[in-house]
C-alpha cells in the first residue's frame, strides 16, 4: 500500500483518531480494497490504520497460488461503520475464503491487541486518503441502519449469487416427476426447461425495496391506469410510504448502495435495481412537484455518479438503445414541465447541459410524443 503526501494536520488527526482494521492470516495475493481503493496483499500485512470514522466497504477476492493456476475468485464486500479509535478484528478463514470477524466480540482479544498495536503498526497500510472524497461523495446518503437494512442477512454482498435447487430430490418420488435427460433434446427450449430451477440461498439476498409491477391504485379506470402508466409517482409513492415514509431521502441512500454493489461489489443485480430505481424516480412527474428536496438530491447523486462510468456503458448491446439517455430524457421533460420548483428547474438545466457537454448525449432529439403508451389493463376491466 502507498501512502500519498497527505497534510501532516490531517495525517495526525486520523493517527489519533482512525480506526484500525486488523486482519489476520490473509494469504498472500488476495486481492483486498477498502472503499474505491484496491490492493493485492503482500507478505507483511497485517490490515490498515488510519481509517476515517464513518461507512466504509471492505472487499475481498481469494486468489489461487500460481502452481494452482492464479484464478481469481469472485468478489466478497461488506459495509462497516467505524467509531473513533475503534478497532475491529478479524482473521482469514481458509476453508471458507473468507473474513471471520468472531474475535472482534472478544473484549479480552482486542484488548490484547490493543497493546501490540505499536508492534503491528509497521505491517497495517494507511488508508488511501486520496480516495476519500470520492468515497463520501457516492454513499453520503447512506447510514449505518440503512446499510444493514439492505445487506444481506448473512452481512456478506457477493458478486456471485449463492443458489440452490427450488427442490432438494431428496425422494425418488421427487426425481422421478423430473424430465428424463436420457434423450437428446429437441429444442432449446426443452433443454432449458430439463434444467434444475435454482433459488438464492436464504439470507444471502439483497434486501432492496420491491418496486411493484401495477404502477395503478386497486380499482382504478382504464383513464387512471394509463395515466399512472406514464406517470410514476403512484408507484413512487407506494415504495417510499412502505420503507421510507419519515425518511424519504433513504431512495436515495438505496440508490446509492445499489450502484456502490455493481461499481465496487461486481454484484449485477445492484445494477438493476439501480436503473429500476432510477427510471422509476425519472418518471414520477408529480412527485417533482411535491418533493422538491428528493430532486435536488437525486441530481448531485447522478452527478457524482456518472463521474465514474464510461459514456457507452448504458448502451444495449442488443438494441444499441442508451437506458440513461431515454431515461434522463423524460427527467428533463417532466422537471421543466408547468408548477415545478425553480430551483429545481436551474439545477435540472445546468445538470443537461453538463451531461451534454461530458458524454455528448442528445436530449433534445424528437420525444415520441405521439407515440401511443400500451398499457395493460387487469382482467376486471374492459372498455366500450
Amino acid at each position: 500500500m502507498a501512502c500519498v503526501n497527505m497534510d501532516p494536520d490531517v495525517a495526525r488527526r486520523l493517527f489519533e483518531e482512525g480506526a484500525t482494521l486488523v486482519l489476520l492470516g490473509v494469504p498472500q495475493g488476495t486481492e483486498l480494497g477498502i472503499d474505491c481503493k484496491s490492493w493485492q496483499v503482500g507478505p507483511r500485512f497485517r490490515g490498515v490504520k488510519m481509517i476515517p470514522p464513518g461507512l466504509h466497504f471492505l472487499h475481498y477476492c481469494s486468489v489461487n497460488s500460481p502452481s494452482c493456476g492464479g484464478e481469481i475468485g469472485p468478489k466478497t464486500g461488506l459495509f462497516l461503520t467505524l467509531k473513533p479509535r475503534e478497532i475491529l478484528l478479524a482473521s482469514w478463514d481458509r476453508k471458507e475464503e473468507d473474513l471471520d470477524f468472531s474475535a472482534s466480540e472478544d473484549e479480552e482479544e482486542l484488548n490484547r491487541i490493543r497493546g501490540t498495536l505499536q508492534e503491528l503498526d509497521p505491517f497495517l497500510g494507511p488508508y488511501p486518503y486520496e480516495v476519500m472524497r470520492k468515497w463520501v461523495s457516492l454513499t453520503d446518503h447512506i447510514n449505518e441502519e440503512l446499510a444493514t437494512n439492505l445487506q444481506p442477512l448473512t452481512g456478506r454482498i457477493c458478486a456471485f449469487s449463492d443458489v440452490i435447487p427450488e427442490l432438494q430430490f431428496r425422494h425418488t418420488k421427487d426425481r422421478a416427476e423430473q424430465p428424463r435427460n436420457d434423450t437428446t433434446c429437441q429444442s432449446m427450449r426443452e433443454g432449458l426447461d430439463r434444467l434444475p430451477k435454482m433459488k438464492q440461498r436464504e439470507g444471502t439476498e439483497l434486501r432492496f425495496s420491491v418496486i411493484p409491477k401495477k404502477t395503478y391504485p386497486p380499482g382504478a379506470t382504464p383513464a387512471e391506469i394509463t395515466k399512472c402508466s406514464m406517470d410514476l409517482s403512484y408507484a413512487l409513492e407506494t415504495v417510499l410510504e412502505k420503507k421510507y415514509e419519515n425518511q424519504p431521502l433513504n431512495l436515495l441512500g438505496e440508490l446509492q448502495f445499489a450502484f456502490v454493489c455493481f461499481l465496487i461489489g461486481n454484484v449485477y443485480e445492484g445494477f438493476e435495481h439501480w436503473k429500476c430505481l432510477l427510471a422509476l424516480l425519472c418518471r414520477s412527474e408529480e412527485a417533482m412537484r411535491r418533493r422538491k428536496e428528493l430532486y435536488l438530491g437525486l441530481i448531485t447523486v447522478l452527478y457524482h455518479q456518472l463521474g465514474e462510468v464510461p459514456p457507452d456503458f448504458f448502451v444495449d448491446i442488443v438494441s444499441q438503445n442508451n437506458f440513461l439517455t431515454s431515461t434522463l430524457q423524460d427527467f428533463f421533460q417532466f422537471v421543466t414541465g408547468p408548477g415545478m420548483d425553480g430551483t429545481l428547474c436551474k439545477k435540472a438545466e445546468k445538470f443537461k447541459v453538463h451531461l451534454t457537454k461530458k458524454f455528448r448525449w442528445d436530449f433534445d432529439a424528437d420525444l415520441d410524443d405521439c407515440a401511443p403508451v400500451v398499457v395493460e389493463l387487469p382482467d376486471s376491466v374492459t372498455v366500450d
